[in-house]
């Protein structure tokens, strides 16, 4: 039986290498390669395949939000993630969004097949570290004391406002693209500025800049 897959990712190279690794293999098969979310629920409904593998920092929709998206219309697909972004601060919440493994891409060469194998066969892939945490989780009854860095503190949305804003985005700009109003951009980064404990905008802007200088590095 060939298990059919479609990549979604914004880096040409990254899709070209993965493809190649899942097809040198008889039971894989990469059906499509998309560069965002957008073209990938366009054409999700035709190709309807067994697994997506899909990066979180694509543009215009996330990719956190497109695998909630997915999780709510298509439960049957399943869905990997293979991103530079730091486990530690991700997996969890990709899990929770609806993810059922995550690679980091510094490893992903070596590790697609067996991933894409094991979340194929009903199972959940991550690093050793990241499922004893979730095991902690789970047997905490929460996530209060697994919070090493704050930037666990923030939602979904708010790390998604957090990373754009490091990456030098307007926040008229990063309401156009997240399709929110410019209030609601404020109000996040509101939060954000008060979560991380900053005190002005600036204070804001320098700790995004540098996170994102740190993860690119």
């Amino acid at each position: 039986m060939t298990h059919s897959i479609i990549i979604v990712d914004d880096h040409p190279l990254m899709r070209k290498g993965l493809t190649l690794s899942l097809n040198s293999e008889p039971d894989l098969d990469v059906v499509a390669q998309m560069e965002s979310a957008e073209e990938a629920l366009e054409q999700i409904d035709d190709l309807m395949p067994d697994l997506a593998i899909v990066d979180i920092s694509l543009p215009g929709m996330s990719g956190m939000e497109l695998l909630k998206h997915l999780q709510a219309r298509h439960e049957g697909i399943k869905t990997l993630v293979v991103s530079r972004h730091d486990e530690v601060l991700y997996a969890e919440r990709a899990i929770r969004a609806g993810a059922r493994g995550y690679v980091m891409k510094l490893e992903a060469a070596d590790m697609i097949v067996q991933a894409a194998r094991q979340v194929l066969g009903g199972g959940i892939y991550v690093s050793n570290e990241i499922n004893e945490r979730l095991l902690l989780s789970m047997a905490e009854g929460g996530r209060e004391r697994l919070m090493q860095s704050p930037l666990e503190l923030l939602s979904d949305r708010e790390l998604e406002v957090f990373e754009l804003t490091g990456k030098g985005i307007s926040t008229r700009d990063i309401a156009e693209r997240l399709h929110l109003s410019v209030k609601t951009i404020e109000s996040y980064r509101a939060r954000i500025k008060n979560k991380l404990n900053l005190e002005s905008a600036t204070e804001l802007m320098q700790r995004a800049v540098q996170w994102v200088e740190n993860e690119a590095g």
